[in-house]
């Protein structure tokens, strides 16, 4: 009998706690001392240590502001040299050191003030004012000398005051307005320095809370990102490239916090005590503290600490282990069904009926059709930010399919509308020009995609003549030279989903039979044989797939005699196929990374057709590895 290790490369460990993905994902909130009283603390510095931290201001009962500060060295709290006017609402220069902060903008309960005082580790000194008076404001900075103020109300007035998207710069003497933000807001999240700052998101005008990040440059304010739970009111700690935000509003309180690794957030281990109006936070993301702030039912003296571990067990999918403090058996998987999908950027050429190969990050879209004037020969490479126009095929067609990757592919068969038709056609690209190579062994069309690598590639199904009675079982591999026919599906079909390899395959939904309809039959490839297995959920046709025989998932498409447009994803665990989460944007006949880059956990989907029209919408999918636990029924 071969063992684990064998076939997965793993020894199967015993642990006392999970693997994890970073230290980030393996910290967890801690109880610190309380503060020494309760408040509704506005504003925190604590430099680069979540343990030598000054919290100031703030509201200690309603209508009733403070002037106090307190100090943190990571034990104790101690009371020290009090603000010069009492406010809540305020800003700070979060990131800076307990002893050289800035503190700024604010309320008075009724109006915005444009007061700035700056500490120097033992007393408050008035310097200049903000040019805007505001309150709810957030802010981001280093030191007393170096600081930016952005968003707020001005004047002041409860949740349906005017939010500014207002942003000002201090230079350690005086306040210049900077370029604006995207968008007004106030109780947003603020973190990072005066040159590199994240506005994390706030509410806005009419009240509602918001889900959309900015970042500051220096220069100018980029709306970036989303984070998972829109909320006010947030605290925010970190960098532009690892920062976290937590607590705050949804509108009930929350102690949800997630993380930002400098391209996605994440949800991580919550708060014990769900609260907003802390604007805590400060130093970086895996050295953190939030204190004091506002529960459901009153002002807290609450101090909670974040520490992420330096040394930690790192997530690898596959590996197996047994959990000794839980008593559990857990395997390390891409955790497929909480997944969502989100947007990339946009192909410079909207069309459907196109096809693609490579992974998430390196991917091609190929030919297809773009509307009128018709048919498009144009391929764009995405690096997982953005696409770019490269060298074109040399038959242009529809429903093609495509397998391998950015730099080693192959776009065979489909319909050429301005040649033959139908076509047996294969061209091979080297990454940087395509070369017509042998055909196909018939000219197949209505077609979505392929499977395999540019030297072990499989093309499925198909329409091989007129008439909707021609549609195929065939199933050919390609070696990089020579095309050889394996055994054939049991169903003929067309337009269907197909993902894997030439050793574990699906083909899914598509149409089938005479007269034509949808259908949800599924056909799983095991190297060998086509077994029909479990039906997809939903009968449709120009839907696209990723994975392989063991993991897979199916999105888009349309149905037939309907035209009903599909946003819905399933997902195939080895056994049956669950509805899962909706693309943005429902659509026919895109690009996906079918071929060596078809994977479950990360795929992309651009492009399509709208019914009439076609998009150049991009849409990613990227799942997270997740320890599960093993259980035996």
């Amino acid at each position: 009998m071969a063992k684990y290790s064998d076939i997965k490369g793993f020894t199967v460990q015993t642990v006392s706690t999970d693997p994890a993905a970073s230290g980030i994902s393996a910290a967890s909130w801690a109880s610190g001392e309380n503060m020494n009283r309760g408040n509704n603390i506005e504003a925190q510095g604590s430099g680069t240590s979540g343990s030598a931290i000054i919290a100031v201001g703030g509201q200690i009962a309603p209508s009733t502001t403070a002037n106090n500060a307190e100090k943190y060295d990571g034990t104790n709290w101690t009371e020290t040299g009090d603000l010069n006017a009492a406010r809540n609402n305020a800003a700070a220069s979060s990131n800076s050191p307990y002893d050289s902060m800035l503190y700024f903008g604010g309320t008075p309960p009724g109006t915005g003030v444009n007061l700035t005082e700056s500490w120097n580790g033992s007393s408050w000194t008035e310097v200049s004012e903000l040019n805007l008076a505001r309150g709810s404001n957030a802010g981001a900075g280093t030191s007393n000398t170096a600081a930016l103020c952005f968003t707020g109300e001005s004047p002041e007035g409860g949740a349906s005051g005017p939010h500014t998207d207002s942003n000002e710069l201090w230079d350690g003497s005086s306040w210049s307005e900077q370029a604006d933000l995207s968008q007004g807001r106030r109780e947003a999240g603020g973190t990072g320095t005066s040159t590199a700052a994240l506005c994390i998101g706030g509410s806005e005008d009419p009240p509602a809370n918001i889900n959309k990040v900015e970042q500051w440059n220096g220069s100018s304010w980029t709306e970036i990102s989303e984070i998972n739970t829109a909320r006010n009111e947030n605290a925010s700690s970190g960098t532009v490239t690892s920062a976290l935000t937590f607590g705050g509003r949804t509108p009930s309180k929350t102690a949800n916090t997630e993380h930002w690794n400098g391209s996605s957030w994440t949800e991580v281990n919550n708060l014990s005590t769900a609260r907003s109006d802390s604007y805590a936070g400060g130093g970086t993301a895996g050295s953190t503290i939030m204190s004091g702030g506002e529960t459901s039912t009153a002002y807290t003296n609450i101090t909670e600490e974040f520490t992420a571990p330096t040394v930690f067990a790192q997530t690898i999918e596959g590996q197996l282990y047994f959990n000794s403090t839980t008593n559990t058996f857990k395997e390390t998987i891409l955790d497929i069904p909480p997944t969502s999908w989100s947007s990339g950027n946009n192909l410079n050429t909207a069309r459907g009926f196109l096809t693609g190969a490579g992974t998430q990050t390196d991917a091609l879209a190929i030919s297809g059709y773009k509307g009128p004037p018709g048919p498009s020969n144009d391929v764009e490479n995405y690096n997982g930010t953005s696409w770019t126009e490269i060298a074109e095929v040399n038959v242009v067609r529809l429903e093609g399919a495509a397998f391998g990757s950015d730099t080693a592919a192959n776009f065979v068969g489909g319909n050429a509308p301005t040649a033959p038709g139908r076509v047996a056609s294969n061209e091979s690209w080297n990454g940087s020009s395509w070369t017509e190579v042998t055909d196909m062994p018939a000219a197949t069309d209505n077609l979505c995609q392929g499977a395999g690598t540019a030297t072990a590639g499989m093309v499925v199904g198909g329409q091989t003549a007129p008439g909707a009675g021609n549609k195929t079982t065939n199933n050919v591999f390609y070696d990089g030279t020579n095309w050889t026919a394996a055994s054939s599906l049991n169903a003929a079909k067309t337009l269907h989903a197909v993902m894997g390899n030439q050793v574990s395959a699906m083909a899914a939904s598509g149409l089938t039979g005479s007269p034509t309809a949808s259908t949800v039959n599924t056909e799983k490839w095991d190297g060998t044989t086509w077994t029909e297995v479990a039906n997809v959920n939903q009968a449709r046709y120009r839907v696209i797939g990723a994975g392989t025989g063991d993991s897979a998932i199916v999105f888009g498409g349309t149905n037939y005699p309907s035209t009903t447009l599909y946003a819905l994803t399933e997902a195939w665990n080895g056994t049956s196929w669950t509805e899962i989460s909706d693309m943005a944007t429902a659509r026919e006949a895109g690009s996906t990374t079918a071929g060596s880059g078809s994977s479950a956990g990360s795929t992309l989907f651009a492009g399509g057709s709208l019914g009439t029209p076609v998009t150049n919408v991009t849409e990613e999918w990227t799942s997270s590895l997740s320890n599960k636990t093993i259980t035996v029924s």
